[in-house]
């Protein structure tokens, strides 16, 4: 998507054909900058300190760092200790899992002297895929924000509500539930989009706003808690969000505060849906509230916050008294009951068993021979 009106991905291997770049999201929105990853390490510190985050971009970064610490070292305990390291970064988003699944199956049975090229060609190839899965996403989900258009009277918008940061900024390009928006809008249709600002990280905030701005799409940036009002007044005319972790009966991880949106989306009669990329279906878990681990960060999360003063200077300040004990969940469920559908690449799907599995029924035996392996 756009950057000061230039296309720009959120990964790219620099010129020395070794390093990798991404963008350094803790800073935005006041500042635009990149980072190098030139080690594994640096790529695990990217991923744990949220200076890349979303769960597709995430997996991008961690094929990525397989391929970096090949190069210092291609023996199978240096692909272990990668893996290991990598794996940690982030319990929830299953696309982590995913990536460095795949980068082993690509390079574990190689020549030593072979592995650094292939898994440079596998991490390239993942990030590509991640563009045309969105891109396919972006047009399926594009499908239902037409309809909606087509019943509006002339000069009325067709509004959305999303929650967190599902957009470019998660992905490698394009992302998953911001994908419909910038197809709606690029094809002129008449759209505005509800972001909430999604404390304690203020994503929506600081990153949605941000590239929708960049992209030209009209937006209001809302607290988080103002989308059921809106929804009581007719302001909503569908909601999409995105996904870290889908079970395989339909059930939804995302971000805090998502499950809240999908009750009030329900009590309201809006369109829920959830945008995701095949890899974020985990076909080995059913129960998304009893088996999804729900990542608890840091309190100082919640305690502080980090914004731009009057004289422009970028200042962090404590709104929670001292002693107060903070939890600070990073994710919630959301049952696939209350989820009007999943916008994937093969479709928009019910959020059910019988609705994933048909349209992915490679993942199922791919689950299906993993629990197996593990069984023995």
């Amino acid at each position: 998507m756009k950057v000061n009106g230039q296309h720009t991905r959120t990964i790219w291997v620099e010129a020395d054909g070794v390093a990798v770049g991404t963008i350094d999201q803790t800073l935005l929105p006041h500042r635009y900058a990149t980072i190098r990853l030139a080690t594994v390490q640096d790529a695990a510190r990217a991923i744990k300190s949220m200076q890349v985050r979303g769960a597709p971009l995430v997996g991008a970064v961690a094929a990525y760092g397989v391929a970096l610490a090949l190069r210092e070292d291609a023996s199978d305990a240096a692909l272990e200790r990668a893996y290991a390291l990598l794996i940690a970064t982030r319990p929830t988003a299953i696309n982590l899992k995913w990536a460095l699944d795949e980068m082993m199956a690509a390079v574990r049975n190689r020549a030593r002297g072979e592995r650094v090229a292939a898994a440079y060609d596998r991490a390239r190839e993942i990030a590509d895929e991640d563009v045309a899965i969105n891109q396919a996403i972006g047009r399926n989900g594009l499908k239902l924000i037409e309809a909606i258009a087509a019943k509006k009277k002339t000069g009325e918008r067709v509004n959305v509500l999303t929650h967190c940061n599902a957009g470019w900024l998660a992905t490698v390009d394009w992302g998953t539930a911001t994908a419909p928006i910038y197809m709606a809008h690029d094809a002129g249709i008449l759209i505005h989009v509800w972001v909430d600002e999604t404390r304690p990280r203020n994503q929506g905030a600081s990153l949605t706003a941000w590239e929708l701005g960049q992209h030209g799409v009209p937006h209001t940036v809302i607290p988080d808690n103002t989308g059921g009002h809106l929804m009581q007044h007719a302001q909503v005319d569908i909601a999409i969000v995105g996904t870290d972790r889908v079970t395989a009966q339909g059930d939804v991880a995302n971000k805090i505060g998502t499950y809240l949106k999908a009750l009030a989306a329900r009590d309201n009669g809006v369109p829920f849906y959830v945008a995701l990329p095949s890899p974020t279906i985990d076909f080995t878990v059913v129960d998304g509230v009893k088996e999804i681990p729900i990542e608890q960060r840091g309190a100082e999360e919640v305690t502080t916050m980090t914004g731009r003063t009057a004289d422009g200077r970028i200042e962090s300040v404590r709104i929670v008294p001292d002693g107060s004990n903070v939890a600070n969940y990073g994710f919630d469920v959301t049952p696939a009951r209350l989820v009007t559908g999943l916008i994937t690449e093969r479709g928009v799907l019910a959020a059910t068993r019988e609705g994933l599995a048909q349209a992915f029924p490679e993942r199922v035996e791919a689950a299906a021979r993993t629990a197996g392996a593990t069984a023995k």
